[in-house]
């Protein structure tokens, strides 16, 4: 016999003795399909599956109500299922039917997944495990998995064996209802994010509720009373609103050149909303406005917050064709009922460029609002809210307003940022030279580019690429849509 065809025969042969070992080892700890049989009382094989699939975003939810469910019997327990890899490809069904031929899934440790249930909090919840328990009076079989887009599950699910029919439907009646009523997103600020197996695999992310006093935004007189009253005054009186049959779901549009102050107003709305749900969607996640209609209705009251909602809201006349994105966010708006206590908040740079129907229509945008630029007093305030921690003299900060004409408050925060700086590498305190110095830094003709870029009045509206239109825009009209004048309510 050849040496290397004998060798290969004796390394085979150690092979399947390796195989029928570990098979063995196996086969000692109870196998799936007689913990099932011993549980639910008949043979496990011949017992239908009813399978409830669950999304991405809820998985937690659904963790923290089976837990609760299943403790409601002393006796029950959670076990895992061993076998490899291979569990994660095959149903509930096909693991019990192949249990039949081969006993491969022998009982585990469950596997666990972290998952975030607040900005600083998580939970351990069982990614994959078998919950063996009894729900009024009759034994049930839950397997509970997270999902798996790298093995093909695109939703996280729990599969139901019952011997009783009607036991399975009784308890996923009560597992639906709960997970209706209950939710750690509900009156969290989370923003929804996509996947790169889709949005039916995206999950969500918790953030800290700001906390930005009025007093800390600078918009004209009575302009950022307007916005609150519209957004969360509103929901203050809406039992009223109710016994008067008057819908609660309103529409803000908060429009105007970068920097400008839009993101601050809403930070400042989400401070306000203690309670409320805040459901934040931005660039790709604009997506899923489905998603986050669903959620806010059932987690009302809520308020979803469009930022940069030009980007699928683009008016169709323009000529770009149509734009699937932005009937979801027609359908998503129209589709909630009249006293669901809703807020959409949008902002755009471009109300030109909105659809006509968005931003006419009652009961989607109700209220369009300018943030304008600053004038000289508000640009002054916003050099002391920045340099609150700096000794600029009353005379510094109105001559660098008087010479910031037409800029942003980001504008004014990047003052005093250089102020700072050039400071610090002097190695000196910061005084009225250095905001002096930065202000005609800033404003020459060297910056032109950085000053369009912080929202610099002149440049910043300049050229084919400007974002937003200048005072002497002649772009078509929007019927109905004010001017960069307007800082009222639309004629709608």
């Amino acid at each position: 016999m050849d040496e290397k065809l004998g060798k290969f025969i004796d390394n085979f042969g150690a092979l399947v003795q390796l195989a029928q070992a570990g098979r063995h080892r196996q086969q000692e700890g109870q196998q799936l399909l007689e913990a099932l049989t011993e549980h639910l009382g008949v043979t496990a094989e011949g017992v239908s599956v009813i399978e409830e699939m669950i999304p991405a975003h809820r998985f937690v939810d659904a963790d923290i109500v089976m837990a609760e469910l299943a403790a409601q019997d002393p006796a029950g327990r959670l076990t895992g299922i061993g076998g490899g890899g291979q569990r994660h490809h095959q149903s509930f069904s096909d693991m019990v039917q192949q249990s039949q031929l081969f006993p491969q899934f022998p009982l585990a440790q469950p596997d666990y997944a972290n998952l975030a249930v607040g900005p600083d909090k998580q939970r351990q919840a069982v990614a994959f495990g078998l919950w063996l328990f009894a729900f009024a009076g009759s034994p049930l079989a839950v397997l509970q998995r997270n999902a798996e887009p790298r093995s093909g599950r695109q939703a996280a699910s729990l599969e139901v064996m019952a011997a009783n029919p009607e036991a399975a439907t009784h308890f996923l009646a009560e597992f639906r209802l709960r997970m209706e009523n209950n939710s750690v997103l509900k009156g969290q600020v989370i923003s929804l994010v996509m996947s790169e197996y889709g949005p039916s695999t995206a999950g969500v992310t918790f953030h800290h509720r700001p906390s930005l006093p009025a007093s800390d935004v600078i918009l004209p007189a009575g302009l950022l009373q307007k916005v609150v009253d519209h957004t969360v005054g509103i929901a203050t009186h809406r039992e009223s609103l109710r016994d008067h049959g008057q819908h609660l779901k309103r529409g803000i549009l908060l429009y105007g050149r970068p920097g400008t102050g839009k993101t601050h107003t809403v930070r400042h709305l989400l401070s306000l909303s203690e309670g409320s749900t805040a459901i934040l969607l931005s660039g790709g996640s604009l997506a899923r406005i489905s998603d986050a209609a669903r959620m806010a209705r059932a987690l009302q009251p809520s308020i979803v917050v469009l930022e940069d909602c030009d980007l699928i809201a683009e008016d169709r006349s323009f000529g770009h064709g149509p734009q699937p994105l932005l009937f979801e966010v027609l359908d998503a708006m129209d589709g909630l009922d009249p006293d669901a206590d809703v807020a959409f908040v949008l902002t755009t740079n471009r109300p030109d460029m909105l659809e006509r129907a968005l931003a006419q229509r009652p009961g989607r945008v109700d209220l369009a609002v300018e943030i304008p630029l600053p004038a000289h007093a508000e640009r002054v305030r916003l050099l002391e809210l920045y340099g609150r921690l700096v000794a600029f003299s009353p005379a510094a900060l109105d001559a660098a307003a008087e010479q910031t004409e037409g800029t942003t408050a980001s504008f004014a925060r990047e003052l005093v940022r250089r102020a700072v700086v050039a400071a610090a590498l002097e190695g000196g305190p910061v005084s009225d030279a250095h905001l002096s110095a930065a202000v005609e830094d800033l404003m020459a003709d060297a910056e032109t580019l950085t000053r369009s870029l912080l929202g610099s009045g002149p440049d910043a509206t300049a050229g084919a690429g400007s974002r937003f239109p200048g005072p002497g825009f002649q772009g078509p009209p929007v019927p109905g849509f004010p001017g960069p004048e307007f800082s009222g309510p639309a004629s709608l």
